[in-house]
């Protein structure tokens, strides 16, 4: 790396066309990074695919089948021609037991190595546990999308807080356009990968509390199903969704709309919406990338009480309720749609706390980051905390 030069800088992560968060987190991450032409050929991806390697177009640079020991070193030799990688880590993206191929990975790098943690267990298994601990001692910097993420790090993993940076998760800037409200209805979304675990019954049963409203509001279910669950149950959940809306008399209320939508179009029916809802049922998110464009679009939004909408609703953007509620997660929205105030209110604290939000911004604050640890050239260095990495 030459003075004042943005490092080269290798990722690690699932990648579109695969469906997922953390596929779309990078990739939105790359471009946010990729100014120009000379940027874009500084950076890579490594991406990890659950099947046989398939063409790959810039800026993927290798392929890597989880599980495959030979495929495992080739990566390694390509992200060590880097001067930092950035990993992308959550259980089951990666091969192995709990997904511990990636310590193997970390442990073949000669580079300085960021873990960017998209999950962290409150409760880990001792299996996950010591698969953090290895994370986070084998590489330079811990990255979080959020303040509980950092706070149970330390509070449950001892990580020093002083390796820890806390940088928000990205949003398009096309959210932050103006308000595309139009209609008499209100207009409720639910968006993203569907499949057990979002919640989406407890926001059907709300809405059958609110019948009785006039205008009658629209809720909208928008999303594929994940390819995991399709993969081992079909379209069972969703069906299941259709059933259960059926039998409550909702069928003029709740919409299913089975896309896959580009950021663009995302972010144009985003802006519709009036207010948005997130019934998800686990108490270990704390990163939501949902949540932040539900806020970037300064979208009123009443969740459960998972980590990340806790922490950022709290300053009054949205309203939480708690798990399993329906008549509760009804009230709150018949409170926000009966009050234009409320819905004002909520839409203004929203649109000042995603002020830092958008990929520009996240993406100077992670190569700053990158930069700085990019510093550290010695191979297996120890770093300012003592650590040194493990040969493997």
């Amino acid at each position: 790396m030459t003075s004042g030069s943005d490092p080269t800088v290798g990722f690690v992560s699932t990648f579109p066309p695969t469906a997922c968060g953390i596929a779309t987190y990078t990739a939105s991450l790359v471009e946010a990074l990729a100014a120009g032409d000379a940027t874009r050929r500084r950076l890579g991806v490594v991406q990890l695919t659950e099947g046989p390697a398939r063409d790959a177009k810039a800026p993927v640079v290798f392929q890597h089948p989880t599980g495959d020991l030979a495929s495992l070193r080739r990566a390694t030799a390509i992200l060590n021609t880097y001067d930092a990688v950035s990993i992308q880590h959550e259980f089951g993206i990666y091969g192995g037991r709990d997904g511990d191929e990636v310590i193997d990975l970390i442990k073949g790098l000669h580079v300085p190595t960021v873990a960017t943690l998209h999950t962290v267990l409150s409760a880990p298994t001792d299996h996950q546990r010591a698969i953090m601990g290895s994370l986070c001692e084998l590489t330079e910097r811990i990255v979080v999308m959020s303040e509980n993420a950092a706070g149970r790090l330390v509070d449950r993993y001892d990580v020093e807080p002083g390796r820890i940076t806390v940088i928000a998760h990205g949003a398009d800037p096309a959210f932050a356009g103006p308000s595309l409200v139009t209609g008499s209805r209100p207009l409720i979304l639910t968006w993203g990968l569907i499949g057990p675990g979002k919640g989406l019954e407890w926001a059907i049963e709300a809405f059958a509390d609110l019948a009785d409203m006039r205008p009658r509001p629209r809720y909208r279910i928008v999303g594929a199903t994940h390819p995991h669950v399709l993969r081992d149950s079909g379209e069972r959940y969703r069906e299941e969704l259709k059933e259960l809306t059926m039998s409550l008399g909702l069928e003029r209320i709740v919409e299913f709309d089975d896309r896959y939508l580009s950021r663009r179009d995302l972010a144009r029916l985003v802006r519709s919406a009036d207010v948005v809802v997130l019934p998800y049922e686990s108490v270990e998110q704390v990163t939501s990338g949902v949540l932040v464009e539900a806020i970037a679009a300064s979208k009123p939004v009443v969740a459960t009480s998972f980590p990340h909408a806790v922490e950022l609703l709290s300053g009054g953007a949205g309203a939480v309720v708690p798990f399993g509620e329906p008549h509760r997660l009804a009230g709150e929205l018949r409170q926000i749609l009966s009050d234009r105030e409320t819905r004002a209110l909520m839409g203004q604290r929203a649109q000042e706390l995603a002020t830092d939000w958008y990929w520009p911004t996240v993406g100077k604050r992670f190569m700053e980051t990158m930069s700085d640890i990019a510093a550290i050239r010695t191979p297996y260095a120890i770093s300012t905390s003592g650590r040194q990495r493990a040969a493997g």
